[in-house]
Formats: C-alpha cells, sequence, structure tokens
C-alpha cells in the first residue's frame, strides 16, 4: 500500500504573476494559525503510470501554471507587516522570484476502488494522497500545494491544499474548478475555454472594517497565546489510540423531502428549513446518539456552522472574490430534545432560528464571535465544514465528473463533519464523517435506523 513519491515541481505562474502584497482582512485573521483545507478527487483513469506522465502530466502542469496567473496571491505567503504594528499580509514576489507552487507526482498500490468508496477506511490511507504545505525557514509557509497520485490501470487521485488564511471553500473550489477548466484548454477540448470560471475578485479593499475587528483580533490572540497553553487534557486510557477512520452517507432527495415535511409539520411554517438545515440536524443528532450513552443529558449540545457573507454584506462584493467571507453561526438545544424521538426537529428549529438570526445583520455581535468559539471547543460542538452549494462534483480535468470526492481535513476537529451535494443529480447531500471504528458503527446504525424512520 506504499505511495512512491514520482516527482515535486514548482510550478509557476504563467504568463509570470504581477506579485504585490495584499493586507489580512477580519476573516481572514482567525484563521492565521489553523491550517490548510484538504480535499481528494478521485477519476477513473485505465491507464499507466508511464501513460499518464507521457499525456496527462503535460496539462496538469500548463494548466495549473495557467490557473496560478489569475490566482496569484495563492503563490505568495504570509508575513508580518514590515511597519512592525503587528500586522499580517500576503505576500508575492512575482514570477521573476522563482515562486511557485509545488506540485507533487506518485504513484501508489493501494486499493483505489475501497478509497474512493464510501465505507469506512483508515483516514490515514487518505493522507497519503493529500500534500503538505512546505515551510522556509523563516518559519513562514507556503499557501497552496497540489499532488497526482497514479494507481495503475484502475485511477487518478488529485489532492488540494489550501491554507485556510488565504481563503474560504468558496475560492477555493473557484482555484480548483479553474484549474481544471484550464487542463480541459490544455488538452484541446472544445467549447472548454467559454466554459472556464470568470476570473477571481482581488481587491480585498471592499471588505470594510471600520471598528478594527481585524487588529482586535489578533490582539485577542497574542494575548491567548502570551497566558500560555491551555492544561493539558486527561490522560487517555492504557492502549493505543483509536484509528479513525473516515465514512460517507448520503441522504437522496425524497428523504430530505421528507424530512423537510416533518420539520414543517412539527415547527411550523416559520421554520426556515433548507436542505442543508435538515441534514445538520440529522447529522448533528445521530453524533449525538453516539455520545448519548457517555453524556448528560441535562446539558446543552452545541453546533458551529459558517454562513457565507459575499451576498449579505451591504453593499454585496462579488461572488468570485477571493478570500475569506465567512461568519460564524452558533446554535444550541438540550442534549436531552436531541437525543428524544423529536431530536431532528428540535436541531432543525434551533438552526433555522440562527439562520433567520442573520437578517438582523450578518456582521452583528462580530467583536464577540473568536471567544465565543474559544468558549464552546470544551462543549465539543459539532462543526460543519463544506457545503452542497459549491459543486466539488463539477471538477472535471477532462476525465470526466469525480466519482468520490473527501474532505479529508475534516479530522482534524473532533465532531466535524462535511458536507457536499451527490455524486449525481438524484443523490442529495452527501453527509462525510471521522470517527474512531467503534463510533462509526454506532453513527452508521443510527443513521440507517433514523432513514428506516422516514419510509
Amino acid at each position: 500500500m506504499a505511495t512512491k513519491i514520482l516527482d515535486r515541481l514548482t510550478v509557476a505562474a504563467s504568463p509570470p504573476a504581477p506579485g504585490g502584497v495584499l493586507p489580512l482582512t477580519f476573516f481572514d485573521v482567525p484563521w492565521l494559525f489553523t491550517g490548510p483545507v484538504e480535499r481528494v478527487f478521485f477519476y477513473p483513469y485505465p491507464h499507466t503510470a508511464e501513460h499518464f506522465t507521457a499525456h496527462l502530466l503535460p496539462h496538469l502542469v500548463s494548466s495549473l501554471s495557467a490557473a496560478l496567473h489569475r490566482f496569484y496571491p495563492l503563490v505568495g505567503r504570509v508575513r508580518p507587516c514590515p511597519d512592525g504594528g503587528g500586522g499580517y499580509e500576503f505576500c508575492s514576489a512575482g514570477g521573476d522570484a522563482g515562486e511557485g507552487v509545488e506540485l507533487t507526482f506518485a504513484e501508489s498500490s493501494d486499493d483505489f476502488d475501497e478509497l474512493s468508496g464510501c465505507g469506512p477506511r483508515d483516514v490515514a490511507r487518505l493522507y497519503a494522497l493529500v500534500p503538505q504545505l512546505p515551510r522556509a525557514e523563516d518559519g513562514t509557509f507556503a499557501l497552496a500545494a497540489a499532488q497526482v497520485t497514479v494507481f495503475a490501470g484502475r485511477g487518478i487521485a488529485v489532492g488540494v491544499s489550501i491554507h485556510h488564511v488565504a481563503c474560504d471553500d468558496s475560492s477555493y473550489m473557484h482555484f480548483v474548478k479553474t484549474w481544471a477548466g484550464q487542463c480541459r484548454v490544455a488538452a484541446g477540448e472544445e467549447h472548454a475555454e467559454g466554459a472556464l470560471p470568470p476570473p477571481p475578485f482581488l481587491d480585498r479593499g471592499v471588505v470594510a472594517d471600520p471598528e478594527g475587528l481585524a487588529a482586535r483580533t489578533l490582539d485577542e490572540m497574542r494575548q491567548l497565546a502570551a497566558n500560555g497553553p491551555p492544561p493539558p487534557p486527561p490522560p487517555p486510557p492504557t492502549g493505543p489510540p483509536p484509528k479513525l477512520v473516515i465514512a460517507s452517507f448520503a441522504l437522496t432527495r425524497d428523504r430530505i423531502d421528507r424530512l423537510k415535511q416533518r420539520v414543517v409539520a412539527d415547527g411550523g411554517e416559520r421554520v426556515h428549513c433548507s436542505a442543508f438545515t435538515v441534514a445538520c440536524a440529522f447529522a448533528w443528532a445521530c453524533l449525538a446518539r453516539v455520545d448519548g450513552g457517555r453524556a448528560d443529558a441535562e446539558r446543552r449540545a452545541h453546533l458551529l456552522f459558517s454562513v457565507e457573507c459575499r451576498r449579505r454584506l451591504a453593499p454585496p462584493i462579488p461572488q468570485e472574490y477571493l478570500g475569506n467571507c465567512l461568519r460564524p453561526c452558533f446554535v444550541e438545544v438540550g442534549l436531552g430534545e436531541l437525543l428524544g424521538g423529536d431530536g431532528v426537529v428540535a436541531a432543525a428549529s434551533a438552526i433555522g432560528a440562527s439562520v433567520r438570526a442573520l437578517d438582523d445583520g450578518v456582521l452583528a455581535g462580530a467583536g464577540g464571535w473568536f471567544h465565543k468559539i474559544l468558549s464552546l471547543v470544551p462543549e465539543r460542538p459539532m462543526s460543519v465544514g463544506g457545503s452542497p452549494r459549491y459543486g466539488v462534483y463539477e471538477t472535471d480535468f477532462g476525465l470526466g465528473r469525480p466519482i468520490k470526492v473527501e474532505l479529508v481535513s475534516i479530522d482534524k476537529t473532533p465532531g466535524t463533519v462535511s458536507l457536499a451535494e451527490g455524486r449525481d443529480k438524484l443523490a442529495g447531500i452527501e453527509i462525510g464523517v471521522v470517527l474512531p471504528e467503534a463510533d462509526m458503527a454506532r453513527f452508521s446504525s443510527c443513521f440507517a435506523d433514523g432513514l428506516e424512520q422516514l419510509l
């Protein structure tokens, strides 16, 4: 099951990127000391590694280079502002400085069909397919890296890592789809150029910060670091740690419709009841049952998810804006309610109320977001990565639609689930989960039981 590195290239933008400096906005700053968003896109490819090197590799390299010309900030790094004011900025020296994104080519003898399936798989096997972000001696780090792994005669996996401080999921997928579209152009696919996504919008001045939220958040992060690390958790039980596995679960359109009907019938017409709402509520109720035997039913259960703000700001900013533009939404219900027979309804009603509250102003309470998130960490909230609206299964490098897309980085934060649209237009929503093996078996059982109740 070894993964063998065949080559590593530094791919520069072509034509050369202009370089320059961009500020970090208050939407970016909270992600400064986190990590990358990591996805793997699986495609059938019934050819040898030699065939890949001769035919597909040149198109992947040239198309990445073309995509980076548009998305040149991803070629740069984050550095402290030279004015000594304590801020940070994106900096790229441009194409003449030899900057680029590291592109790794590898060959794997692992089981492609199993890795690209939905059943529980050791998450460590997927991490062999995503690249690490290179770090420099001065402590700065690259913002993006990619890896293409060939499974001879079976398929290829395209792994993309982009640090969250550089952009959110909307921008992440905008970049990946641009790379994929450029790959079809490089291969001479008819009409591919006309289907390319529009270029990114790079003017960060459109994100106003009249209250100095970026500087305030940085100060809070420094104060947290100055107080030292939090106390260590209690020692784990003796023996090896449990193996983490990743698995995917489908909520088909008909089940989503039945969940909506149930929520509206029990909660009234005023409940904000979208496919996203009921999918989150269903996953939340299942996760609560996994922990149910170990939890105090008198406690409050917490959910944390992000809402994109581009169209909600006043004035709105372009959807193609390259950067972070997310605000957190906080939801809580009584754990006893979540574990009850109407747990999905209670969860959906609470999620809907949180979404409706955005009508009062999408930036309301922004000064307290950072502390609120920190205060919830001990409560082990469920959090949500990805969204069905980003169209991950529309990413076509000239090989057709991916047969599987995995948001691997959800394993970094316990209790995180991923959401994506289903692999075909009738599939509804795909939910990704990372859990220890025994917990995954319980989650799978709860998920199946919940679906049975919708028949």
